[in-house]
């Protein structure tokens, strides 16, 4: 057991395996309650994807920067070359795959246009999924780009390193703020009547 918890990509596979036999052990009969089991599936890849962007997301706010000024300087290339370019690859494609599942399973559920036009009995996942996607956009339009710049994947002077490291920072604090509300939306709704 321990060489497969040594390697990631077994541990998850395993991790696969055992939801998988839950799945089968627990739905068997798809035929009759295909639609049960659809949502089932887009729910736990919704919180999968969900739990590893916002998981990162308070890595980076909780840990990361708050951490970062009391590391030397000569350590911090460790952090900056190659635990955060890692780091932010999980985090964005969590945010995509969060959006994503979390769209498929309103579509799903048939109350997509009326949780995005925040119409009655559907405002309070509404306002969850736009506080999702309005943190979504900033994960790919203002912290990728930026945080490209402040680890120097794309060439940037030393000043507009500064810069695009405060503004990556900001967009992150903004999103851990706006995650607080995004969370108990989507916790709420599931025990609110429809």
């Amino acid at each position: 057991m321990g060489k497969i918890l040594e390697n990631l990509h077994l541990t998850l596979g395993l991790g696969l395996v055992l939801a998988i036999a839950l799945i089968f052990g627990l739905h068997g009969d798809f035929a009759g309650n295909g639609m049960v089991f659809g949502e089932t599936v887009l729910r736990w890849l919704h919180v999968f994807a969900g739990i590893t962007w916002i998981g990162l997301l308070y890595y980076f706010n909780f840990v990361q920067i708050p951490t970062m000024p009391a590391i030397p300087a000569e350590q911090k290339p460790a952090v900056s070359k190659h635990i955060a370019p890692k780091a932010l690859f999980f985090f964005r494609w969590g945010a995509a795959f969060t959006v994503l599942f979390g769209l498929l399973l309103a579509g799903h559920r048939g109350y997509l246009a009326e949780a995005l036009t925040l119409q009655e009995g559907f405002r309070l996942i509404g306002i969850g999924m736009w506080l999702g996607l309005i943190m979504a956009f900033n994960v790919w339009f203002i912290i990728w780009p930026n945080q490209k710049k402040a680890l120097g994947i794309v060439q940037a002077d030393d000043a507009a390193k500064a810069k695009a490291a405060r503004v990556a920072m900001l967009t992150s604090r903004t999103n851990t703020l706006l995650s607080i509300p995004m969370l108990y939306a989507m916790a709420a709704y599931q025990s609110w009547p429809v």
